[in-house]
Order: C-alpha cells, then structure tokens, then sequence
C-alpha cells in the first residue's frame, strides 16, 4: 500500500503530498465535517487519518495506537503533530515512543475519541454528529490547530528532555526514536505546518534505513512462525483446552503455572509432598503479585487469577485435565516414572507435555503407550515474563496436538516455533557456541568483562558470562554434557566452570557467578575471577602453548557469534527448524539477539555468507574445529547465495514493494 503512496508522492513531485496536500488542506480542511466511526483496530495511518477528522466515535473495545516505531520509521500523516494537541505532549509520547495501544474507554478518557457507542449504533451517531457539527450544534475541531491539551513550553521542553533521556537509555542503538522525539519538538517551536514537512523527510529517510529494512523484517517473520506446513494446512480445529496441569512446583514449574492463570486457565500444581507444594504456591503468589506491582495486572484481579490454579499432592486430580505440562527436574528416570504416571490417570485425550530443555522425547514415548501426544513445551526462564514458547514435536507426535499447543501459545501471548525432537532442540542447540566462543577467549587472554561488553554494546540483552550466571551453572553443565555426547569436535569443553563450581559458585542463585550479585539486580565484576581463569588453563588438556591474542571488540563479537550462525546453518541442514525466519524469531524472543538487527539469520546475511565462511575457515586453521563452517553455510558461501531461503526472500521482497512507508499501517 505505501509504495503505492511513495509512487503517488513521485508522481506529484514533492515530498509530503499526502500528510500535508491530501490529509491536511483536503481532509481536514474540507467544508463538509468528518466524522470518523471506530470499531476494531485502528492503527498507524488508519488513526492519523481519523486524527484529522473533525470528531472521532468509538466503540469501547476500539484499539487505537501509532506502531510505526516498532517497524523503525515515524508516524507519517501527522500523528506527531496531532495526537499531542489532542491527548497532551506527555500521554503522546508514552504512545508513540512505546507503541501502546489504548482501547476506546480510555481513548475517550483521554480526549482522543469525543464519545462512545455500540458497534450497531456507531454509524448512526456518527452521522449524527457530523449533522451536529455542520449546523454549529457542536464545535468544528481542527485538531492540527489546537493547543488547550499542550504543556506550557518550558515545560514541553523537560518533558522531552527526559524522553530523549529515556530513549537513549532503553534503545541506545537506534535512531529513530530520537528523530520522531525531534519532530513533535519541531511543531511545538515552529509550528505544525513546519513540523509536517519535518516529519515527511524524516520518514523519507527512516524507510530507507537497516534498521526499517530488519524490524519489518522481523515483524512478518513472527506472524509466519505459526503457520507449519504438513500441520497447519491440514484443515484441523484446535480442541479445547480448559484445564491444565503442572507437575513440579519449582522455579520454572510456578513460572509456568503463573503464565497459564494468567491467560484464565484453570490449573492444577502437584508436587511431592506438602513443603514442596507450600512453596510452589507460594512462588506463584509473589509472581502474580510482582505483576499487580509493575502495572502489568490490576489489583482488582488478584484474586481471581489467584482462585485459579490449586495445589495436590497425588494424580486422582488428574482424570480430567486437559494437558499436563512436566516440569521437574533434567532427571530422565524422574521423567519416565512421571509420564508413566501420567498415562494411568489421566484421560486418553489429554496431551502430555515435558518443559525440559535437553532430555529427548523419543526416550519418554517409547515407554508408554501414547507417543502421539507427547510433545516438548520448551518455556524460557521465566515463563510468565519470556514471550517465547518452544514447540518440540517428535516422528509420532500428532498433528493434532501441535495444533492445539499453537492455539495454547496464542492464548498465552507467546511466539511459538516449533522444532523437530533433537539434543538441545533449536535454540538452546543454536547458542551453545556463543558460550563456548566466550570461554576459549577467555583462555586465550581476553578479558571476559571485555567479551561481554562487546557483546551488549552489539544489541545482546546479556553477554554469555552474564547469560551463564543468569541460566545457572548447574543447567549449563548439564546441557553440555549432552552436546558434548552428540556434536563431536563442534563441542569445545572448558574447565573454567567446572573449577568456580569446585568454590561454590553458580551463578546468579548464589549471587556468585562470573559477576557478583547484590540482593537486588544489581551485579559487579568480581576481582577474584583471574584466579579461576588461570586455575581452569593450567588444567586444561588444551591449554599448553596457547597463543595470547588482543581483539577489537568488533572482532569479538565476530568471533563469538558465527559459530552461532554457524549452528543455526547445521539446525537448517538436519531439518530441525521449518524455515530459517523460525530461527530468527527464536534468537531475539529466546536469546536477547537485536530485534533491531532482524535475528541472527537475518544479520548473517546482511554481512554475507562468503564473508562468515571465511572467517570461519581462518579461525579453524588457528583454533581446532570448533570453528569449522558446516556444509550447509559452506555451499551458500560457494554460491554467494542467502542464508533465507529463496520463498521468504521472495516474500519479503514483495512486501517491501508494496510498502515505501509513507503512510504506516497497521499490518494485521
């Protein structure tokens, strides 16, 4: 629709034609009253042009929002002009800068809608009310032109100040925050009509940028992980799903149990005994409360997520739940006695999930009678606060079950991806050498403080020693005794975590790690690391004649991340993964990869596979094999060829072509 728009702005030979020449001297100038009439969404260049209407008529469930930061551009047809006039500077901002949405009741408390309605009668007020206006009954609003909801300037001024403040803060990395902040500034100093054109060559220049070009990007590789083909084509109906189980009440088992009450489900917590069980619900109580604190769930609903979920002590609670989800600990024994369990008590329908990270379902299914409904529900720590939802299905699990676990993820407002039954599934199996990199660098002189930095300073929400200590070393060290078993010479052991272990270090639990740890968030670089460095090399069977290195952080961030690229390439070759846009959802939603930066396929292609397979290759002749690039990447490198495949690029292409991003829309 927009390159439709931008051609449309060729044509007529100036820039700004539709903000300025269509939505403000035709639209909102016109000698008739518009009224616009609001039901469902109405986002982006659909409440602009409504913005310049002369009144506006919602239903209460309208959603009302300017998205456009979140695809990296601004909003176009005058919504940084309008939406302050009408809503105030302060509202406006927290608006545009974090893409809230608002529903019509609070629209209209805002002064952004004038009045409410029902959705039958909501055309037939609208007219009404333009009746009204055009016979003087009501005001004639021009909302390019008012001023009554805008903060003095002085004032004005601080606000964004403290906004230019808070995004550089939150988005150190990106640009476009900033210049939309710029722009409302425009209007306030000079006048909407100079802001608008500010506005227009501001957008000009976004749409063009890496940054647009990657959130776009991102955003329609979301929207794609549910769709499975050989699944979701099948024509079949999710099965309800009223109440769900969950075996083990610990850190991650009451996370998830938090995530299920959250969406209104009805959920039962079993633990072992009753001290377990205390716990667990206690867990449970302090998330939930945690979440009326941060605003993120009313006070007044405590208690009825609260009366949600109960706590037993055997499986007779089990014979009719909907789903269990096992999440104890990575104790395959444990697990086989649990779904064996599972199988006697609960009913032939129920869907039998395990939330492990590493055991292989095959082992599970083949003890019990039901393979076809068992299936991996990879949550992230922690559940209730992690967007992303692991879907792992094995040879036999049902078409069915997968899809009913995407209507679950959806109800829950997680992006599932779902992967083939493999050691370390997909994402926790793609980021393992991003670790791995860290510790040879370490070993080989860098300073991990440095390693880590680099690493944030690139986009990472953490940097891999601050991703050990957050993970825990207890479940690092049991991931890689896994991938040490199955992937050979693409492993790379260190005894760097092994030996701080030995002095009862963890990780962020014990509050010491590779950091230390304060009571609250707050961690520090802990002094006494060199001692465990030096400890880890000189007992290392491939520590002797390492060669001390000095690296820019660039070439650290190079040196830890295309092994990773290179890991996603095996999980594209052994089929893991549908599309390799899946795994670029699952580096940012699981991992902290950049948004910004499209994912880590994405990113890989924007630097080329030539150049990655290269550096690899020069790197495997330095340090072992561990850096070997695998075949698939080598034969994309050999044909200078894309990382994505050829269907997604053609997607992207088009959609690309429709869009020049003149006029942002809410892309449903």
């Amino acid at each position: 629709m927009s390159q439709l728009l931008g051609k449309r702005v060729a044509k007529n030979g100036k820039l700004g034609f539709w903000s300025i020449e269509f939505i403000t001297d035709i639209l909102e100038a016109a000698r008739k009253p518009l009224v616009a009439a609001i039901d469902g969404p109405a986002l982006g260049g659909g409440l602009e042009i409504a913005l310049a209407c002369h009144a506006r008529i919602s239903t209460s469930s309208a959603q009302l929002g300017l998205p456009e930061l979140r695809y990296g551009i601004l909003p176009g047809f005058g919504g940084t002009q309008r939406l302050p006039r009408l809503v105030g500077l302060h509202k406006a901002l927290e608006m545009i800068l974090m893409s809230k949405f608002v529903n019509g009741d609070n629209a209209h408390s805002l002064g952004l809608v004038d009045a409410l309605s029902s959705a039958d009668e909501l055309t037939k007020i609208a007219r009404l009310w333009a009746i009204d206006i055009l016979e003087f009954r009501r005001p004639w609003a021009v909302s390019l032109h008012r001023t009554d909801r805008l903060e003095p300037l002085a004032e004005a001024r601080m606000i964004l100040k403290h906004a230019r403040i808070t995004a550089k803060k939150q988005a150190p990395h990106l640009k476009h925050p900033l210049v939309c902040i710029d722009v409302i500034e425009e209007g306030l100093i000079h006048g909407p009509r100079a802001a608008l054109w500010k506005e227009s060559e501001a957008l000009l220049e976004l749409r063009q940028s890496d940054t647009c070009r990657s959130l776009v990007y991102f955003f329609f590789a979301q929207h794609r992980t549910s769709k499975v083909p050989g699944i979701t084509d099948m024509g079949l109906i999710p099965r309800k799903v009223n109440t769900v189980a969950v075996v083990g009440g610990g850190l991650m088992g009451s996370s998830i149990v938090t995530a299920l009450v959250l969406s209104n489900y009805t959920v039962i917590l079993k633990e072992v005994n009753e001290k377990a069980l205390l716990a667990g619900i206690e867990r449970v109580k302090v998330n939930l409360q945690d979440h009326v604190k941060n605003g993120k769930l009313a006070e007044a609903k405590l208690n009825k997520n609260l009366s949600l979920f109960k706590g037993v002590l055997h499986y007779e609670d089990f014979r009719e739940v909907d789903m269990v989800i096992e999440a104890v600990s990575e104790n395959t024994d444990l697990k086989l006695g649990i779904f064996a369990e599972l199988e006697t008590y609960c009913p032939p329908y129920c869907i039998l999930a395990s939330s492990s990270s590493m055991v292989n379902l095959n082992l599970i299914g083949e003890r019990t009678k039901s393979q076809y409904r068992i299936v991996g529900t990879h949550f992230f720590s922690q559940a209730h606060l992690m967007p992303l939802l692991e879907i792992v299905r094995t040879e036999q699990t049902s078409p069915q079950v997968i899809v009913d676990l995407l209507a679950i993820a959806k109800k829950m407002r997680k992006i599932p991806v779902v992967v083939c039954n493999y050691t370390g599934f997909a994402i926790n199996r793609m980021f393992f050498p991003y670790s791995q990199a860290a510790l040879m660098l370490v070993e080989h002189g860098i300073d991990l403080y440095q390693i880590d930095q680099a690493a944030t300073a690139f986009g990472m929400t953490m940097g891999p020693f601050r991703m050990i200590d957050s993970v825990g070393f207890e479940v690092v060290t049991a991931l890689n005794v896994q991938l040490g078993k199955n992937f050979g010479e693409r492993y790379r052991e260190s005894k760097l975590i092994s030996v701080m272990q030995e002095d009862n270090r963890a990780g962020e639990t014990t509050r010491k790690g590779f950091y230390m740890y304060d009571s609250g968030s707050k961690f520090t670089p802990d002094p006494d690391i060199k001692k465990y460095i030096n400890k880890a090399s000189s007992i290392s069977s491939d520590s002797v004649d390492y060669e001390l290195i000095k690296l820019s952080d660039e070439e650290i961030v190079e040196m830890i991340l295309f092994p990773v690229v290179n890991e996603a390439c095996c999980l594209l070759e052994d089929r893991i993964v549908v599309q390799a846009s899946d795994l670029d959802v699952a580096s940012v939603m699981g991992m902290g990869f950049p948004e910004y930066r499209g994912g880590i396929i994405f990113w890989a292609d924007t630097l080329g596979s030539k150049y990655i397979c290269s550096k690899l290759e020069k790197w495997s002749k330095t340090y072992g094999a561990f850096f070997n690039p695998c075949a698939y990447l080598a034969e994309k490198a050999l044909k200078r060829t894309s990382l994505v495949s050829c269907h997604l690029l053609t997607f992207f292409s088009l959609i690309l072509n429709l869009s020049n991003w003149n006029i942002p829309v809410h892309l449903h």
